[in-house]
């Protein structure tokens, strides 16, 4: 409580106060029964204070009071725009910090997922060797081409997968099924002797021993002369590609050539052989099932390579010279004899065939009669000598007797003898 006793002699009294602010302001109503010393009104708290004075301006003891509400009003602006400021920076930094952490998170992140593809892609290559090593090549390439898909850089994964490919198709093609109880004995020799080697099989054309050599090289030491050996490979799978295909074996000729491909590419003379090849096992899978589209494909292929055969012996003159014969006889079963000729004819000048002679003289006779009917002759009116009437018994029938009836009316006619009998009558 503030007495009055307590006041600053120099500062106005509470009852000076109130007589100026009765004139500028309404006076705040409060119960008389409490006296002032004891109770104020709400400006004493405000003003409870003494106001600064201002010594130099005083004037002789004077005061010059200064206004607290301004002084309060500015203070709390200034506070709340300090406040604001200070929630926005704090939400900008949680913000910065968010973005920063979700960063760090999506980062972390990645490298884990690259970490652990990258442990897979290593695992799943170290398994390949395994199964490789253990002739499981096809988990081998499958495991391979996994690692390609995954990382096509992987070192050494295309050298893996060539190999395993090259051991599959020897293994296919593979007269004499080897024995499984016995283990290949590893080749102890050295690098520099097995290139050697390759090279003079190479030289000698023994291409599948070339291949053999120079797998065994590139295992044993990947970059020994790389670039030598992928050429030496290039040219021994080319050759021996060319040398099946040549030799009834289409489809691993055209095995060998792709895979040739991935060291270079083909020359024309390669690329021919393929391309007959792929025509030739293309064609005789119509066989039994379409013979027009067998012939349409031999009937290309005969006349450029006719004596490139498959493993059933038939060249392409074969194929094309049966497919007409056969092609004419489901035409003659359908009673088309025509166009069952022309077939027939075809296979004949495509080669000849003992068995196919007589179908085709039978077939060509049947279009004779089907293509030209025969005739009718037109009745004359005049019987024939054949007639079937007899003569009496004892009585002899002269012969010209049907032959000689026709001319002998035509001369007997009755028109020029009423002529004369007309021109008599006339006066």
């Amino acid at each position: 409580m503030v007495r009055m006793a307590d006041l600053n002699p120099t500062l106005p009294t509470p009852a000076q106060k109130r007589e100026e602010e009765d004139s500028n302001t309404p006076t705040i109503p409060f119960d008389r029964s409490y006296s002032e010393a004891e109770t104020l009104p709400v400006p004493v708290d405000t003003h409870s204070s003494p106001p600064p004075t201002d010594p130099a301006n005083s004037g002789g003891g004077g005061t010059v009071p200064m206004d607290p509400a301004s002084e309060t009003q500015k203070g709390g602006h200034q506070w709340r725009w300090v406040a604001l400021l200070s929630i926005v920076t704090l939400l900008v930094i949680a913000g910065m910090s968010a973005f920063g952490g979700y960063r760090s998170g999506m980062q972390i992140r990645a490298s884990a997922g690259s970490t652990q593809s990258a442990q897979q892609v290593a695992t799943q290559f170290a398994l390949g060797v395994e199964d490789l090593e253990a002739k499981r090549l096809d988990l081998a390439r499958q495991r391979f081409e996994w690692v390609i898909s995954q990382n096509p850089g992987y070192p050494g994964v295309t050298d893996r997968l060539a190999e395993v490919i090259m051991l599959m198709n020897i293994t296919a093609t593979a007269t004499v099924a080897p024995t499984p109880t016995l283990t290949p004995t590893p080749d102890l020799r050295s690098v520099e002797e097995l290139y050697t080697q390759a090279q003079e099989m190479m030289a000698g054309a023994d291409w599948s021993s070339a291949i053999d050599t120079l797998l065994k090289l590139r295992l044993k030491a990947p970059d020994y002369h790389e670039v030598e050996v992928d050429g030496m490979l290039y040219i021994a799978l080319r050759n021996r590609g060319v040398y099946k295909i040549q030799r009834t074996d289409l489809e691993s000729g055209t095995y060998d050539l792709a895979l040739a491909e991935r060291f270079g590419p083909l020359d024309a003379e390669a690329r021919n052989w393929r391309d007959w090849a792929e025509f030739y096992i293309t064609g005789a899978s119509f066989w039994e099932v379409d013979w027009m589209r067998v012939i349409e494909y031999f009937s290309q292929l005969a006349p450029v390579v006719p004596n490139l055969a498959d493993a059933s012996g038939w060249t392409a003159t074969d194929r094309l010279r049966i497919a007409y014969a056969r092609y004419g006889d489901q035409l003659a079963a359908a009673e088309d004899w025509c166009r069952a000729q022309e077939q027939y004819i075809n296979s004949l000048t495509v080669g000849p065939d003992p068995q196919v002679e007589p179908t085709a003289n039978y077939v060509a006779e049947q279009c004779m009669i089907t293509s030209q009917p025969p005739t009718a002759t037109p009745s004359t009116g005049t019987p024939t000598p054949t007639s079937t009437v007899t003569a009496p018994a004892g009585e002899v029938t002269p012969t010209p007797t049907f032959t000689q009836e026709a001319p002998v009316e035509a001369t007997t006619e009755p028109a020029p003898v009423e002529e004369p009998t007309k021109e008599s009558n006339q006066p």
